[in-house]
């Protein structure tokens, strides 16, 4: 009989990396694509969003603009070339 491994600490409760007004926010950027009013470009004067990962940016964008509990965006600082 094989005994079953276990790991020495307990497990740790895991910690929410969005907040529950993020997910909102992102809902309701993909319920506008569905409907065709998501619009991109900064004061939505760009062209329709059809991307589902494009409508899920813009609803973590504006979360982020809210103050919602959202993970910085990745990607580090751009390098001025001399």
């Amino acid at each position: 009989m094989a005994a079953k491994k276990r790991s020495g600490g307990r497990k740790k409760p895991s910690k929410r990396k969005y907040g529950k007004a993020a997910s909102k926010r992102v809902e309701s950027a993909m319920r506008r694509r569905k409907r065709g009013t998501l619009r991109s470009g900064p004061g939505g004067k760009g062209g329709k969003v059809k991307s589902r990962e494009q409508a899920i940016a813009i609803g973590l964008s504006e979360a982020r603009k809210k103050g919602a509990k959202v993970p910085r965006k990745k990607g580090g600082r751009k390098k001025s070339r001399r």
